[in-house]
Parts: structure tokens; C-alpha cells; sequence
């Protein structure tokens, strides 16, 4: 089919809502559910320091008692500006997710970002496979080699204990010289749909092996001039329609992972806010006009897109009423490390609730967004 008639095609499904609901809804439930101050700990994705935990670590209390629901793992720590931070080796980095996951009730997340390539937290120097990044498979555009990488990186994820990738990246290449996408070759095309048919087998491998993909970064990051960990990123003026069509075409195939958003502005979507705080990107478009009722994770809320303009509850409060589920906080950025982040970030929220400024109602949907989640890939 010619590629005109294929846009088409996609912008008119793009302009109708769908009247179908996509794979990862919510499901209702008679459980009884766990108290509000729980069910905000599930919201919650917390980066820590340590290649080893105890009972006394921070982060062990924030799962134990305060019921989050994931950690991500950095192999540097940008803070102090060394290695390693929770990465050093394949038996420590197992061990890790071992110790991770006998201390939640739950069923927790543990995530990183390995795409391939420059983003790549388990390096060959720590003893860890090669990796190659996505524009070389989406130049080499062979469908059996992008096979075999895709096997490479699921089999050494589920061997590590690792259940959530954020990857892969489905921004399209519309800036090649877009530094935080393009230039570091983390988007497979300038074509969407090479984008979605090289990103599907990943997709689709990690799903065999139980490891949830996180496809990145909602709205569409490749257009950009400016990267979003320093600050504002303007795509008014850049931004197309069609890095909307990867997601469309995952949705479609029944993609049923996490959607991750990103800080990127857009003022022809919303004149006031970038995508992670927008109630009309991420609930107008992403959840009624493409149909997705699964979890959405923001980027790391600690990045300067967020932090050089909002406050911490500010950022909080405008991102769940935007729709978000997940808030990710890294504790990675050049900011001071906190280990108190997971237990102010929930204290922000109940206030938040208490002050009827976000529902109850409201933390209980993504409550169960995150439960139905884990309840398909972890239980």
C-alpha cells in the first residue's frame, strides 16, 4: 500500500474515537483494596543508591512499608558523578533483583531503560551482551536480525530478575540532529512505520517472557531541538501528527505494556503545559482519541522540564489529573540525592486527596490500572 494512503488511513482513525477499548484496562474488581495510602505507594517508581540492600536501606522501607510500586536501577550515579550505582555485575544485578522482590508484598517493578546502544544500563564492561541501537536495526530494516537482538536483550532481562523495560523508543526520526533521539540514534526511523515494525518485536519478545515494555516518549520526542533532562523543550513548531502512528499501530495489535510520557511542549496540544502535566494530551489524546485505558508512566519527574518550572506538588497534582498512573523519580539527577523522596511524594498526594484537589476516586483507578498490570505479566 502506498505510504500517502497509509497516513490516511491512520489520520482518519487518528481524528474518530475508537469505540473499542485497548488491551491493559482497568478490570473491575469485589477485592477488597488495600488503604488510599497504599494504593499511592503503587503509583510510585523510586530510584535509590546501593548495589546491595538490608532492612535499614531506604529503599527497602519504601517497599516494605510504604508500598511502592517499583525501583528503577542506574548503573551511574549522575549526583556524585560515579560507578557503579545499583549495576556492576550480572551476579550482583540478579542478586539485587532477588533481594528487590522478597521484600514487597507485591509483586514490584523493577525497571531500567535498555534500549541498545548509548542507552544501555547493562554494559559489555560489566560483563553483560552487546547491544546495538536501534537505528542500526532500522537501517539494516531486516526483521530476522532485529529478531535475534530482540531475544538477546529479553533473555538477559528475565535472567536479571528485571520485569519492566522502558523501551523501546518509538519516537519518530523527524530531527536526525535532535540531541537527546536522533543524534544518539535511539529512534529506528523517520518512518512510522518502520518505527512500529521494528519496535513490535520487541514488544512482542519481552512479552513472552514476561517483561513489561514501556513505549516512549508520548506525544513524540524526535522533532525536538532541545533535551528535556535541562530543561523547557519547545515542539510546537516541529511536531507532526504522524509520531502519533506508532502508538496507534501498537494499540491496534494489542500492545498491553505501559505508555511513557514525555516532557516535551506543545502549545498547538496544550497552550499551558508540557505533555506529562496536560489533561489534554495524555487523557484527551492518548486515552480517548487512540483508546489506550492502560497504565501511563511519566519520565522521570526530576528531570529540568519539570523541575526548573514546577514544584514538587504542583508537578504531582497536574500530572495524575492529567492521567498519568505511574511518577517515576529517579533520584538521578543532578539535584542532591533524597532518600526521603518516596515518603514526601506520598505525603504530597494524600494532602492532595484530603484537599479534594485529586479524588480518591481517581487514585483508585490508577490503582487498578497498575494491579491489572502486574496481575497479566507477574503473578
Amino acid at each position: 500500500m502506498h505510504q500517502k494512503t497509509i497516513h490516511s488511513i491512520l489520520f482518519i482513525a487518528l481524528l474518530t474515537t475508537l469505540s473499542f477499548g485497548i488491551q491493559g484496562c482497568a478490570n473491575s474488581s469485589s477485592e477488597e483494596k488495600p488503604s488510599l495510602e497504599k494504593q499511592i505507594g503503587q503509583m510510585l517508581i523510586i530510584g535509590f543508591r546501593g548495589t546491595e540492600i538490608n532492612e535499614n536501606h531506604s529503599i527497602y522501607k519504601d517497599i516494605q512499608e510504604r508500598n511502592i510500586g517499583g525501583v528503577v536501577l542506574y548503573e551511574y550515579d549522575v549526583p556524585s558523578r560515579s560507578r557503579p550505582r545499583n549495576i556492576s555485575s550480572p551476579e550482583e544485578l540478579k542478586e539485587l533483583s532477588r533481594r528487590l522482590q522478597k521484600a514487597s508484598p507485591f509483586p514490584l517493578f523493577i525497571a531500567l531503560d535498555q534500549e541498545g546502544g548509548r542507552v544501555n544500563r547493562l554494559k559489555e564492561s560489566y560483563g553483560f551482551p552487546p547491544t546495538v541501537s536501534a537505528q542500526y536495526l532500522g537501517d539494516l530494516n531486516d526483521a530476522e536480525t532485529t529478531q535475534f537482538w530482540a531475544d538477546k536483550s529479553a533473555a538477559t532481562l528475565s535472567d536479571m530478575g528485571v520485569n519492566v523495560n522502558f523501551a523501546p523508543v518509538v519516537d519518530v526520526n523527524v530531527n536526525p540532529d535532535c540531541p537527546v533521539i536522533g543524534k544518539i540514534e535511539r529512534s529506528f526511523s523517520q518512518s512510522p512505520e518502520l518505527v512500529f515494525r521494528h519496535s513490535e518485536i520487541f514488544t512482542e519478545t519481552y512479552k513472552k517472557k514476561n517483561i513489561i515494555a514501556a513505549l516512549k516518549h508520548f506525544p513524540g520526542h524526535g522533532s525536538s531541538k532541545e533535551d528535556s533532562h535541562y530543561g523547557f523543550t519547545d515542539i510546537t513548531e516541529t511536531w507532526k501528527t504522524e509520531e502519533l502512528y506508532p502508538y496507534l499501530l501498537h494499540f491496534m495489535n494489542d500492545f498491553d505494556g505501559m505508555i511513557m510520557t514525555a516532557h516535551t511542549f506543545n502549545a498547538h496540544l496544550d497552550p499551558d503545559y508540557p505533555a506529562t502535566l496536560s489533561h489534554s494530551t495524555m487523557t484527551g489524546i492518548l486515552r480517548k482519541r487512540l483508546g489506550w485505558e492502560g497504565v501511563i508512566v511519566s519520565d522521570d519527574m526530576m528531570m529540568g522540564a519539570i523541575t526548573d518550572h514546577y514544584g514538587m506538588e504542583t508537578a504531582i497534582e497536574k500530572a495524575i489529573l492529567a492521567g498519568v498512573d505511574m511518577l517515576i523519580f529517579s533520584n538521578n539527577s543532578p539535584a542532591d540525592y533524597n532518600p526521603d523522596i518516596a515518603k514526601e511524594a506520598i505525603e504530597i498526594i494524600k494532602r492532595l486527596v484530603e484537599e479534594n484537589r485529586i479524588s480518591k476516586e481517581r487514585i483508585a483507578l490508577s490503582y487498578e490500572r497498575i494491579s491489572a498490570l502486574k496481575n497479566r505479566y507477574l503473578w
